[in-house]
């Protein structure tokens, strides 16, 4: 009888400021690249970024962990959920690893994130890609409401998943079920609603940051958005673009809120080139 397969969303596992982490660390050459995944229910970052880390990890050392509270990290009884933390745990990864400075990638909450860190830790990012992005204030959409509100059940899972893909050809039952059974995990669903009760607007307004903090950031940012996005407005996009100083923006028509994987190989084209590109005139980030 042959083996039962390893689960590829469990990679390696560090202490990150005092979180048991789990993350995927692939590559090795060239600068570090720390993805940070989104906050659908039953995510991990293996599932959001299985399809590009290949193609980033020729040029870059790839890390992606799983965020306090989502995938296979710990889930430390108590803890607040928020920014604070999720931040305290990011650079506790990039401490406990070695790293002093970055290039971010964040997917919408991820994207929110990434702000967040840049702004209060400007001295430990290089670049941003910030792609479907929180972090500016919008008016909570129908599709993310529905994500946030999500309860475990294949039928509920098969329908938020509607939300996500302008090709809904990308959406199967098979797939639905997968994702209902990693959001069903003992301790998944109960962090995942601590996260996110309602009235939800507050928690878009939690991860917003000041807007005369993102003007000051310095660092060059690639903004990326579905055009069809259903669960965070495509306005979220003209906004950062606007706000950022050094701020370039791409819009996929005929896409959803799953740049990374309705367009995988043209995203990892082009942050693998955004993030490689020599740019001697590109300031220092400023220290705090």
């Amino acid at each position: 009888m042959s083996a039962t397969p390893a689960n590829p969303e469990i990679g390696q596992s560090i202490d990150a400021a005092g979180i048991r982490t789990n993350y995927h660390d692939s590559g090795g050459q060239g600068a570090p690249v720390l993805l940070i995944h989104g906050s659908g229910p039953g995510v991990s970052a293996w599932a959001n970024w299985r399809l590009v880390m290949p193609a980033l990890a020729q040029h870059a050392r790839v890390i992606a962990p799983d965020m306090v509270g989502f995938g296979y990290s710990e889930r430390p009884a108590g803890l607040a959920y928020g920014m604070d933390a999720w931040v305290r745990q990011a650079v506790g990864l990039l401490d406990a690893l070695g790293i002093a400075r970055t290039d971010l990638v964040g997917n919408s909450f991820g994207g929110g994130l990434a702000l967040a860190l840049a702004i209060r830790h400007p001295e430990r990012v290089r670049r941003l890609v910030l792609m479907g992005s929180v972090g500016v204030p919008f008016a909570i959409t129908e599709g993310l409401d529905a994500v946030w509100g999500y309860t475990p059940s294949v039928e509920n899972m098969r329908a938020i998943m509607d939300y996500f893909a302008f090709n809904q050809g990308l959406m199967s039952d098979d797939l639905a079920r997968l994702r209902y059974e990693a959001s069903a995990r003992p301790g998944v669903q109960e962090s995942y609603a601590a996260m996110f009760p309602a009235p939800r607007q507050r928690w878009v307004d939690a991860m917003a940051s000041a807007e005369a903090d993102i003007r000051a950031l310095p660092h060059e940012t690639l903004v990326i958005h579905g055009r069809e996005d259903r669960v965070i407005p495509l306005d979220n996009a003209y906004t950062l673009a606007d706000w950022l100083p050094r701020a370039q923006l791409h819009v996929y028509g005929r896409c959803g809120h799953w740049t990374q994987i309705e367009h995988a190989a043209r995203f990892a084209r082009l942050v693998g080139d955004f993030l490689t590109e020599a740019r001697p005139d590109e300031p220092l980030p400023l220290q705090p």
